[in-house]
């Protein structure tokens, strides 16, 4: 599966997510797109977007783009808080669907 982390997110997560390929924003040179400029351009290349950003979640007309989003929720966006929460998210991968939000929490 192709996988997005948000800027928000610590580009070291991929090594949480084996079998996956995996890039973040900012290492694609996306860093400061706003959120729906970032789902347009994530869906032509990308299966899920990984996230902390809550507000994405409520601002974007998720039915119509054509590619699921995880939210993380955590303490913080630190690598140490949020690589928990990775084996969540590798058993999610397999149900997510096109246009909708799964929610993974500590």
């Amino acid at each position: 599966m192709r996988i997005l982390l948000d800027e928000n997110l610590d580009w070291r997560l991929e090594r949480f997510l084996p079998g996956h390929e995996v890039k973040s924003v900012p290492r694609l040179g996306w860093a400061g797109l706003k959120n729906g400029k970032l789902l347009t351009r994530a869906q032509e290349n990308f299966d899920v977007l990984i996230t902390m950003d809550s507000s994405m979640v409520g601002e974007q007309n998720l039915a119509r783009i054509r590619i699921a989003i995880v939210a993380l929720r955590a303490p913080s966006n630190r690598l140490a808080d949020t690589s928990p929460l990775m084996p969540k998210v590798l058993a999610l991968l397999p149900k997510l669907k096109p246009g909708k939000v799964m929610k993974v929490t500590v």
